[in-house]
């Protein structure tokens, strides 16, 4: 039964009201009977009493002579058929009675608890058994007392427990009859909350089991509790990423295939014609040698490439920190770069400090950083236009800026280019390759503790500034020399 969701709720609702309102309902009744009902009663018992003990202090006679007594008990009292009164002699015999059964017992003597106290003068007020009424009574004493004659009379005036219960026993079937409606009302309406809840919980488990199963990817109303709203939310946002994944999975496959393909193709070109003759030309050969040098260098980058992709989704990017000199690192990074961008024509520029400071990083991977930033801007620029590396110290901090004149990034790329597999669209700027570099770029920096800004004017260039926090030791140095 406790097996799904739905019951648990269910019973989760019910359970408290089987318990507390059959409690709140003895409570209830208990309160009711002792604290308004038996005290309400003795009060008007009390009434009673007291007004028939001041008419027949009035009327002094009758305390003397039996029927003038149940005469008068006749005509002044005709109350209802279940509260009795009685008038007894100051020696505790009966006198008259308002119950017909007690006729026979006129002039004999009536055993009560209170009857003794009564007869001392005080107004007693007892709830206990009575031998001369039949059943428990509530019982009220009431002596009449005669100024410089003391107590003349007592009134006795008796409620039956039978006809008190009577009205309880009515009191508690209402209580009972409006306590199962409030039982049946909060069942039902626990069983429609429960129900309202677990519908939700039901979708979110089938959007899932479809995404999982047959590859679906509906979108879930966003409806309901807050708690279910977030995990639809949270459904939804995998839904999405999903799709994205997808999205990157087959461009993935599509670049690899593209990028794959071209230095392939290159080197099986070259093997087909070293198989065809080039042995005896050997300047051909020298020639095809170093094409094919090339293209497996290409291919080796590519590896690269996907080996840091493998890295960054895996999580297990590690560094391997030093101290690296800049002033001295720096240009033996370009240098390779250098002759690249002269043998495209390009103005090559260098704006290296010889002060600069040492900082703790993987000159492995910044080489890499430095590497892919330098790439692209020799890639994307023309022949005749210009390049430049500078560098410098800001605020504690060591900074790298890769300048060009290439085409420039347009302002709703600039923040997608940092994307992995992201390529600028035809005919323009990061058009070629993976779309892997600048995300590779971003990311190494960000595991140095950096950050890379991009500023770009379409059709005038681009410019980016790797930011990288220098050692406490050169930060102290240059904050004195400054």
């Amino acid at each position: 039964m406790l097996k799904t969701l739905r019951n648990r709720l269910v019973l989760s609702h019910i359970l408290p009201l089987l318990i507390i309102i059959p409690l709140m309902g003895v409570a209830l009744v208990y309160t009711i009977e002792t604290r308004y009902l038996l005290p309400s009663l003795g009060k008007e018992l009390v009434g009673d009493a007291r007004l028939l003990a001041e008419i027949t202090r009035q009327q002094r006679e009758i305390w003397e002579d039996a029927p003038l007594a149940q005469a008068l008990l006749q005509q002044s009292y005709s109350g209802p058929s279940s509260k009795y009164v009685m008038l007894i002699s100051p020696d505790g015999r009966l006198l008259a009675s308002s119950d017909p059964a007690d006729h026979t017992l006129i002039n004999h003597p009536v055993h009560a608890a209170g009857l003794a106290d009564a007869q001392k003068g005080e107004l007693i007020t007892k709830f206990g058994n009575s031998q001369g009424l039949q059943g428990d009574v509530a019982d009220v004493f009431a002596p009449v007392i005669a100024p410089g004659q003391g107590v003349i009379g007592i009134v006795r005036v008796s409620y039956h427990y039978a006809s008190v219960l009577d009205e309880l026993l009515q009191l508690r079937y209402l209580i009972i009859g409006i306590l199962l409606m409030g039982l049946l009302t909060g069942g039902i309406l626990g069983s429609w909350l429960a129900l309202n809840i677990v519908r939700p919980v039901d979708q979110v488990s089938q959007a899932i089991n479809d995404l999982a199963i047959r590859g679906r990817r509906e979108k879930l109303p966003v409806q309901g509790p807050e708690e279910i709203r977030r995990l639809a939310s949270s459904v939804n946002f995998l839904v999405d990423r999903l799709h994205d994944l997808e999205q990157a999975r087959r461009q993935l496959l599509a670049n690899l295939v593209h990028e794959l393909g071209r230095p392939l193709g290159a080197l099986r070109m070259a093997i087909q014609v070293s198989i065809g003759g080039a042995k005896q030309n050997p300047e051909l050969l020298d020639e095809l040698l170093v094409g094919m040098d090339e293209e497996a260098a290409r291919l080796q980058r590519l590896l690269d490439d996907l080996a840091h992709l493998h890295d960054q989704i895996l999580g297990t990017l590690e560094l391997d920190l030093q101290t690296v000199a800049l002033s001295e690192w720096l240009p033996r990074v370009l240098r390779t770069w250098q002759e690249a961008a002269l043998g495209k024509r390009l103005h090559w520029e260098e704006s290296i400090p010889a002060d600069l400071p040492t900082i703790d990083a993987d000159p492995n991977r910044l080489a890499q950083v430095v590497g892919n930033l330098v790439s692209n801007a020799i890639k994307y620029t023309q022949p005749g236009g210009m390049v430049s590396i500078s560098s410098g110290v800001s605020d504690g901090a060591v900074w790298i800026q890769v300048s060009d004149t290439g085409p420039g990034i347009p302002e709703d790329e600039r923040d997608k280019i940092f994307t992995p597999f992201y390529r600028g669209k035809q005919g323009r700027r990061i058009k070629q390759g993976m779309g892997l570099g600048l995300s590779i770029a971003r990311d190494l920096i960000v595991a140095h503790g950096g950050h890379i800004e991009l500023e770009s004017t379409p059709g005038l260039g681009s410019k980016f500034t790797i930011w990288i926090q220098g050692s406490t030791e050169a930060t102290l140095s240059q904050t004195a020399q400054s």
